[in-house]
């Protein structure tokens, strides 16, 4: 690395600190929870975390993963389809499956993973698919990875969600991606009216 290099990277976090933009890691030193304390001596509460259903400290749970610990170890060492798949994933794809009414399910490690995943393997360069301009991150990522004409509308704008829809009326498959509820904003997507344009 050059020092012209270290200089204009010090010249940009100099910027980010003037701008009120620098980021700093807050240091966690309790359990993941409604309220979290911090290295700082102080207690907050917590309201970032994706842990919506309070499950980082359940005591079931965390019995369970010693269990698991203790039967398995730590780790998966590769991907499933090098290494194969743990009986347990494979259980709790079959009850989701059961419970969902579907033929099979697949887990992702992550929701990132799962949306940068699936465009890609069901989309094809003859298929479209139109993407709400306010979708989480991952789905944008993956509507990029994915081989199909890529189209965008407006948030929650149904005519131009329309519009899109029949500019793509020449492809084999159309597929509308949409967040539920967009995490930036609170934004609640339209389903019932997207549902009705599909």
């Amino acid at each position: 690395m050059t020092q012209d290099f270290i200089a204009h990277l010090a010249s940009e976090l100099s910027t980010l600190k003037e701008d009120g933009l620098y980021k700093t890691e807050r240091i966690i030193t309790s359990k993941q929870a409604g309220t979290v304390a911090l290295d700082s001596g102080r207690e907050v509460i917590n309201l970032c975390a994706n842990n919506y259903l309070g499950l980082s400290d359940n005591p079931e749970l965390i019995e369970a993963a010693r269990e698991a610990l203790a039967r398995y170890g730590y780790g998966m060492s590769s991907v499933r389809f090098i290494c194969g798949t743990q009986e347990e994933h494979k259980e709790l794809e079959a009850r989701l499956s059961s419970f969902l009414g579907f033929e099979d399910t697949i887990l992702y490690s992550s929701c990132f993973d799962a949306n940068t995943g699936l465009f890609e393997t069901i989309l094809g360069p003859e298929d479209a698919i139109i993407s709400d301009a306010l979708n989480h991150a991952s789905i944008i990522d993956g509507v990029r990875l994915c081989k199909a004409r890529r189209l965008r509308y407006a948030n929650s704008d149904m005519d131009e969600l329309e519009d899109r829809l029949q500019e793509a009326a020449d492809c084999r498959h159309r597929l509308i991606a949409t967040d539920g509820v967009f995490s930036m904003d609170g934004y609640i997507a339209k389903l019932s009216q997207i549902a009705d344009l599909g």
